[in-house]
């Protein structure tokens, strides 16, 4: 066993788990020896192929441990998503070892599944699939993460469904009770329902005007100014309640869900195809169209990643047509007189 010729190329021989490997390596005798060399190193330290036979693990096991480091550090709306995602990896990849699954087996794992779901989904399972090796690389499992080769699907442009000022007034206008300054909210914060129900007064900091969201999606705090017309609502309600959360039920209960509210005052108001989340691209977006710069949305918003902020660079065709027109005015500041015609002049020659 060792390194032999075969024609014009260099070939290595040797044996791992009792079994016998040839593989070629090219017309270089050193470069040949060298590789060889590295194998029997990497089969000592029993790391071959980028696993560790003390702890080769199935994919089905490693799973329930990746799902428990989930529930620990993850938010609860992920969570979710790693359980759907994980139980549709574990049908296609049960009994198979972590070591085992190749980029080839995940391709068609990919073009299997994009026949029934969307890109979207398919990329969110990949996702995840990808962290769990990556996990799995920081326990000592493998050294190797075979998703990485794997590209994602390209995804059509999100959802970008938001509000004028007269259909806001027509969803305030139907709105009741409670639902109203929760909309409110909403619409002056960007923030998510999950984090405008679950709001304390502890961190509805009137005096200095701004709210401190603790626990977002991606758990990290973030900060956001409280406007004049959010301050006149929070006031409001500061006068009527003295218990923990902001918004109550009644007996201090953050509320579970408001769906069937808006979407009644939804009905009233005659505004269709609108989700909840979509007041927080409504916040976005008239953000972006009142100059406020993408850095800064991004900040207020929470988003990781400035490409999400991308999304609400979008300008309605009013605001668009408005901008234009703002260059009238840099035009008649040569006024009316020969200067302006020399100009044109200048310009269509």
């Amino acid at each position: 066993m060792g390194v032999y010729k075969k024609g014009k190329n260099w070939y290595i021989d040797y044996y791992l788990k009792g079994r016998r490997k040839r593989r070629k390596i090219g017309p270089s005798k050193k470069l040949a020896q060298q590789v060889l060399q590295d194998v029997h190193v990497k089969i000592a330290k029993g790391e071959y192929l980028g696993v560790y036979d003390k702890k080769k693990i199935l994919f089905e096991d490693f799973s329930q441990q990746y799902l428990a480091f989930s529930k620990t550090n993850k938010a609860k709306s992920t969570q979710r998503r790693d359980r759907f995602s994980v139980a549709q990896l574990i049908s296609v990849f049960k009994g198979k070892y972590l070591f085992e699954i190749t980029p080839r087996m995940i391709e068609k794992y990919k073009a299997k599944r994009l026949g029934k779901v969307a890109p979207a989904t398919v990329n969110r399972e990949l996702a995840c699939l990808k962290h769990m090796y990556t996990k799995a690389n920081e326990w000592d499992y493998l050294k190797i993460n075979p998703v990485k080769s794997v590209k994602l699907l390209k995804e059509p442009p999100g959802r970008l469904r938001y509000l004028r000022p007269k259909e806001v007034k027509k969803l305030l206008d139907a709105c009741r009770g409670y639902l109203r300054s929760i909309v409110i909210t909403a619409l002056n914060t960007g923030m998510r329902k999950g984090e405008i129900l679950a709001l304390c007064w502890k961190d509805a900091d009137l005096e200095n005007r701004k709210v401190t969201v603790r626990k977002p999606k991606n758990n990290e705090i973030r900060v956001i100014p409280i406007n004049q017309t959010l301050y006149r609502e929070l006031s409001n309600l500061s006068g009527q309640s003295d218990g923990e959360y902001v918004f109550t039920n009644g007996d201090d209960c953050p509320f579970g869900d408001i769906k069937k509210g808006f979407s009644a005052a939804l009905k009233r108001a005659g505004i269709e195809d609108f989700h909840f989340h979509d007041l927080r691209h409504t916040f976005g977006s008239h953000l972006v169209m009142q100059g406020v710069d993408l850095k800064t949305v991004q900040q207020v918003m929470g988003h990781k990643d400035i490409k999400m902020t991308m999304r609400y660079s979008h300008l309605s065709p009013e605001y668009v047509q408005e901008a234009i027109g703002r260059l009238d005015s840099v035009w008649t500041l040569y006024g009316h007189s020969d200067k302006s015609e020399k100009m044109q002049s200048c310009v269509t020659t």
